[in-house]
């Protein structure tokens, strides 16, 4: 049920603009980093429309009658005799006034009942499924206010689950109230509304952590991948006068054609096969040589090593385009990663989590013919020859896997940084190697100029250190004027690790390779089964260096 009201919240506030300088996209050339600053954007512009809409209704007599009971439905007896320090009928609470309530004028839905009011609209049963919620009360008569807050609640057929008080700090406050509940969906907005018409409250909230559709959707499982699928930036050749494709019209076709074929992938179905031109196949041919030609003296081992392992299985040839069923069967074979047809950019929060259950998200179309070593958005050409090497490599996939990890839950901002990560690292990143600098990211291998450029003496080289890494902005219309180097993969992999622990998401997550699943610990029970996981592989790797040890001696 939690899972479908965080898809339905996720649903609403879609990025439904396509990311072009008319909609307010910040630049020409396409980025991971810029796709994240525009999709925070966008999603605020959309949040605050979306909201002032759901406060609009909650205000208007249709909906109020609907889902609030209107206060002036409290006892005319009671009123007339003056009891104000009674426990108030039809769950309303008394206040300090002549009636004991607050103006409808002053009601207006946070973010977090605007969710919980989504989730209740669905239907007549979703009104009725019991929502667990903490409700922070701040209480200006003190403790005389607590009778009444239960009462109030048991009116509403709530169930209190836990309450605990504190002396307020705040000037006029004497207590605040954390009261932990359990009811239905429509009492709980219908409590809400009652105990904010009370002027026995200087404040009312619904706390965020306990609505679980409040933290931004991710997928759980491989499969959820196809939720990805379809809200994809649409960035295609005709709105860009500059993209090289901009007035060939047959091209234009064939990425649709192509990106259709994505579109229609779903998790299970067989791989597409794209039958590739002869001119197609030309470009890639062009670009293969000269990454061939620069790849023994620029590239990282690593790289090199697997470069190496895909020609001789005969799927990195010269004349012909490598199909993403060869290529991901090769990379499942070596790291576990596997690919799933893209056709085009993802947002920034997809593409991430897709690295979170080792899927890559690749792409099919290639670049025009007359740019064979430029395309301003990635092409299948950047993803094989700049993405897929490093990929077989055991310590670089990890990495890769644990930046899609951070990203699942991270907040807009978070998503920001982790994309800068990842623009420095795995798209542009340096490694030392035996005391020289070599390419590691796929932009600088798949872009010659560049990656010349990167290894001269007129950038900058800083050592990789994430916290500062993630705020550092980039240039996108010229080659980068910084760039970061990593002593390792595993030394990148160790301060990448530290820092994400500092970010603020509530729970940690693992991948289980097993079942295609990301688990959420988030309780004992999930804990006490991961240790009883790890006991099991410890004992297995003590028993292997007793075998080993005892070899020796023999």
């Amino acid at each position: 049920m939690a899972v479908a009201a965080a898809q339905k919240n996720r649903e609403m506030f879609a990025i439904k603009k396509s990311y072009s300088i008319e909609n307010g996209y910040p630049s020409r050339r396409r980025s991971l980093v810029d796709d994240a600053r525009f999709e925070t954007l966008v999603v605020k512009q959309t949040k605050q429309s979306v909201l002032e809409e759901a406060r609009a209704r909650a205000n208007d007599s249709g909906l109020d009658s609907e889902f609030i009971q209107d206060v002036s439905q409290i006892d005319d007896a009671e009123k007339t005799e003056g009891v104000q320090n009674e426990d108030c009928k039809n769950g309303h609470l008394e206040g300090g006034n002549e009636t004991g309530t607050k103006s409808d004028e002053d009601y207006t839905l946070t973010e977090e009942e605007v969710i919980l009011q989504n989730a209740a609209s669905e239907s007549p049963e979703a009104e009725q499924v019991i929502q667990k919620a903490a409700l922070l009360l701040r209480m200006r008569d003190g403790m005389g206010s607590l009778a009444r807050i239960l009462k109030t609640i048991d009116n509403y057929k709530g169930c209190v689950d836990h309450l605990e008080t504190r002396p307020s700090q705040i000037s006029g406050v004497q207590f605040d109230a954390l009261v932990k509940v359990s009811m239905t969906r429509i009492n709980l907005l219908q409590l809400i509304r009652a105990l904010r018409q009370s002027t026995s409250f200087a404040g009312v909230n619904l706390l965020s952590d306990n609505i679980s559709n409040k933290t931004p959707w991710f997928p759980r499982h491989a499969s959820d991948l196809d939720n990805c699928n379809h809200l994809m930036t649409k960035f295609e050749p005709e709105l860009d006068m500059n993209h090289p494709g901009f007035a060939d019209k047959e091209y234009r076709e064939r990425r649709k054609q192509i990106a259709a074929v994505a579109f229609a992938y779903k998790y299970g179905d067989p791989f597409p096969a794209i039958t590739y031109t002869e001119s197609e196949n030309a470009t890639w041919q062009r670009v293969f040589n000269t990454v061939l030609d620069l790849m023994p003296k620029h590239a990282c081992r690593e790289y090199k090593a697997a470069f190496g392992k895909l020609q001789a299985a005969e799927i990195f040839v010269p004349h012909r385009i490598p199909q993403l069923e060869d290529v991901s069967n090769f990379l499942r074979k070596h790291t576990g990663f596997t690919l799933r047809p893209a056709a085009g950019l993802l947002t920034a929060r997809d593409f991430l989590a897709s690295l979170a259950f080792r899927v890559f998200q690749s792409t099919q179309y290639v670049r025009h013919a007359n740019s064979p070593f430029h395309t301003p958005e990635p092409d299948c050409i950047h993803e094989l020859l700049g993405h897929i090497p490093l990929l077989a490599d055991p310590s670089f996939a990890q990495f890769s896997q644990e930046i899609g990890l951070a990203s699942l839950g991270a907040s807009d901002s978070e998503i920001e940084k982790l994309s800068t990560v990842y623009w420095f690292t795995v798209e542009f990143g340096l490694c030392k190697e035996n005391q020289q600098l070599k390419a590691y990211g796929a932009a600088l291998l798949s872009s010659i100029g560049e990656l010349l450029h990167a290894l001269s003496d007129k950038p900058e080289l800083r050592p990789f250190e994430p916290s500062s890494t993630s705020i550092q902005p980039y240039q996108d219309q010229e080659y980068q004027p910084i760039y970061y180097v990593a002593e390792s993969f595993e030394d990148a992999k160790d301060k990448f690790r530290r820092w994400v622990s500092t970010m603020s998401r509530p729970f940690e997550v693992r991948f289980n390779p097993h079942t295609e699943r990301v688990e959420i610990l988030d309780s004992v029970d999930k804990l006490e089964t991961l240790i009883w996981q790890l006991n099991t592989e410890m004992l297995h790797l003590t028993n292997a260096i007793k075998k080993l040890k005892d070899s020796s001696f023999e």
